[in-house]
């Protein structure tokens, strides 16, 4: 019924990895912690959570049907999916590449517009959509049955990993702001090992032979 625990920890590192890698929600949600407080940024981060909420069930209800209809479809989608970790690598690996913690400061907004923000950044975030309807599929094994089960774990599973690295983002984002800030080596080896990371991943799935 459930995803296997390889699945599970596979899935996961991808995950990890792409929350590592500089997109719309962190950069957002680092923006508001070093402008506004970290509270601002939890609270931001209330809204990216509902936004993967809707991805999470949207994407579950689609790759059910799509399942279900075009099972070959998973060939499209998976060099989809291949092709945009190649892409996250080489942004994370390009030259001239910067760290997120390098942001413009913002205007302070109430509670209510920090989450509602956070909630459309993350709404019309390329990156979710591509996790989505893209790499989530290839983790679905249609030999374990429910479909929509493995799912809705599998998307649990990001949701978590990414809520709890932005979290601890948005309380330490200015020290690590500061930290990086006087230490520009560590900033260039976090993006070299993540597009490393993201890179492997990338070859990993357009090899690997559908389930």
């Amino acid at each position: 019924m459930f995803p296997a625990p390889l699945t599970f920890l596979a899935f996961g590192l991808i995950a990890l990895g792409m929350v590592l890698t500089p997109g719309p929600n962190m950069i957002y949600i680092i923006s508001r912690s070093i402008t506004q407080g970290p509270r601002a940024g939890l609270i931001s981060l209330g809204g990216v959570a509902l936004g993967f909420l809707l991805y999470m069930f949207s994407a579950a209800l689609g790759i059910t049907a799509l399942v279900m209809a075009v099972p070959f479809a998973y060939s499209a989608l998976k060099f989809a999916g291949a092709a945009y970790l190649a892409f996250l690598a080489w942004q994370a690996l390009k030259p001239g590449g910067q760290s997120p913690f390098v942001v413009k400061s913002l205007p302070v907004d109430r509670p209510a517009k920090l989450f509602a923000m956070g909630f459309l950044t993350n709404a019309l975030n390329p990156k979710v959509a591509v996790l989505y309807l893209s790499l989530l599929p290839q983790f679905v094994d249609q030999h374990r049955g429910h479909v929509l089960a493995q799912s809705l774990s599998l998307g649990a599973l990001q949701i978590a990993v990414s809520l709890t690295v932005n979290a601890m983002v948005a309380v330490a984002a200015g020290s690590i702001a500061a930290f990086l800030a006087a230490r520009p080596t560590w900033a260039k080896a976090q993006r070299w090992l993540m597009g490393c990371v993201l890179g492997g991943l990338a070859v990993r799935m357009a090899v690997e032979r559908a389930r």
